[in-house]
């Protein structure tokens, strides 16, 4: 990870909504990183950040064995935050009491502030009620020498706690996720008033340390990178060709299984719109034929990420001398394969992470985007002038339309699905929801029903329309369309697409139901 000299270290005690906490802070404008507890010291020492907030999480401080926070951390004299299980645990460790809780205290709960401290600046007031999350089973009954009471609740008489001379400050609730509304500027608040960071960490910043960097790490070598047509190797391509120009050369594997004019768009952007060396291969034929007969999702996708290794691996060999491969690997990947709650390491997650290839091959990775969420890479993408049709997109499957289309793949069903989902989303653009929407798509069933068109009797397929809200992925609600839209949608996509005489909407949300079908 790079040096960022004005960052706060994150230390993570297994809360699931920990990448929250770095979100809100470099929301902030500061830059921010993840380290689980038992990899804390060593991630203090190397960034040697201004600040340390410290995570919730599902253990109790009063069982043996519990995480603690690095003495280090403690020692060093910085401003600290600590949130839910982190309140516990600075209590546990610096000298106060921490109680099993009767009942504990879950959801959507009232604080009311009981004295002014730093950590309120501008926002709460002596006497004022506001709405926070709490989710927590213990509690604090007595405070460290040095803490005094700033804000309590019903159930958690020590709601927030403050040592102003230390600059401490801890809290039952959780500031970071959307049900308390002030959290983000209380976290905030920490970052500039407390740790007194200027909050001037941008993009543009962080596009001109990332090209240093990579032309450093490269210094006269070749790069290859593997282009899918989404978002993140796209923009890892542009940011490295921004920093070694000729050196970088792009390898875009067609499997056959993309969406409507995609293939050529990438085509167009990179070889016109940016001059980037880049080999097309069209191997849709071998993917299509090796599909034949494949109908179990998973040996799709195996099938699928094995066949674009094959590919990509031999193109590169083709190319030659090449030491370094480019892949746009983002930071919850990095997050995860760190987790100490022994989370999977990063492995290919869709076809287009070569995961497997460095090895292989004997290349050294070059992953400009590892320090960035999904988000920050956009923004990223239009601080390097990427067209927005293609920074704004939706996400897409690395196994592309295969994974739209339960059963078998055949060239003619990819066809019907591609033709159908461009009507859907030309109307949905139309319409201006695009960018109210996180993921909009069809899927094309391996059902028939029977229908009337004109005063003939078809039998032809069932269209599913899916469209979803949600900020991460992780949770996801069926899209609300106006009246009138599916109904417009589903004459345009009979009419217009031979081979479809039903169309549906998928109403499910995530959980039960996943975004995908497959």
């Amino acid at each position: 990870m790079t040096d960022h000299p004005d960052s706060i270290l994150i230390v993570d005690f297994g809360s699931q909504v920990t990448q929250l906490i770095a979100r809100r802070v470099r929301e902030a404008g500061v830059y921010s990183e993840i380290a689980p507890f038992n990899a804390a010291a060593e991630a203090f020492e190397r960034m040697q950040p201004r600040g340390v907030i410290l995570s919730g999480g599902p253990a109790s401080v009063l069982d043996e064995g519990s995480p603690r926070i690095p003495q280090a951390i403690l020692d060093a004299g910085l401003p600290m935050l600590g949130i839910c299980y982190g309140q516990q645990a600075l209590m546990a460790q610096l000298g106060g009491t921490v109680v099993k809780g009767d009942s504990g205290e879950f959801g959507s709960a009232f604080i009311e502030v009981a004295d002014t401290c730093s950590l309120f600046d501008g926002l709460w007031a002596e006497g004022e009620t506001h709405q926070v999350w709490m989710s927590h089973g213990d509690k604090v009954t007595a405070l460290a020498p040095g803490f005094r009471v700033v804000a309590m609740s019903a159930g958690a008489p020590n709601a927030v706690i403050a040592d102003d001379a230390r600059r401490i400050y801890a809290m039952q609730f959780h500031p970071e996720v959307v049900h308390t509304p002030d959290g983000a500027r209380l976290i905030a608040n920490f970052a500039r008033h407390v740790v007194g960071l200027a909050g001037d960490w941008t993009m543009a910043e962080f596009r001109a340390t990332k090209i240093a960097e990579i032309r450093e790490q490269v210094g006269t070598g070749r790069v290859i990178c593997g282009l899918s047509g989404g978002v993140d190797s796209a923009v890892a391509a542009v940011l490295i060709h921004e920093a070694i120009g000729e050196q970088l050369t792009c390898v875009f594997v067609d499997h056959g299984l993309m969406r409507a004019g995609e293939a050529d768009q990438v085509v167009s952007l990179f070889r016109g719109a940016y001059n980037i060396p880049l080999i097309h291969v069209d191997v849709s034929t071998l993917f299509l034929s090796g599909l034949a007969g494949i109908t179990d999702p998973e040996e799709k996708r195996k099938f699928i990420g094995k066949t674009f290794i094959d590919v990509f691996e031999d193109e590169a060999r083709k190319i030659g001398g090449a030491e370094f491969l480019a892949q746009g690997t983002l930071y919850p990947d990095v997050i995860e394969s760190v987790s100490f709650t022994g989370g999977p390491s990063v492995t290919i997650k869709s076809h287009h992470n070569v995961g497997g290839l460095p090895e292989r091959m004997d290349m050294k990775l070059v992953e400009p985007l590892r320090e960035l969420f999904k988000d920050e890479v956009r923004e990223l993408g239009r601080e390097l002038g990427l067209p927005d049709i293609f920074v704004g997109r939706h996400p897409f499957p690395g196994p592309g339309l295969a994974i739209r289309i339960p059963g078998e793949v055949t060239r003619e069903r990819c066809d019907i699905l591609r033709k159908a989902d461009a009507i859907y989303l030309e109307e949905i653009r139309s319409a201006g929801l695009y960018d109210a929407i996180w993921q909009a798509f069809a899927v094309l069933l391996p059902v028939r029903t029977v229908g009337v068109m004109g005063d003939g009797r078809t039998y032809d397929y069932v269209l599913a329309l899916r469209a979803v809200t949600s900020t991460d992925g992780m949770t996801a609600q069926a899209f609300e369309f106006p009246g009138g839209f599916l109904p417009r949608v589903s004459t345009r996509i009979v009419n217009e697409v031979k081979g479809v005489n039903r169309v549906t909407y998928d109403y499910t949300s995530k959980p039960p139901g996943t975004i995908e079908w497959e």
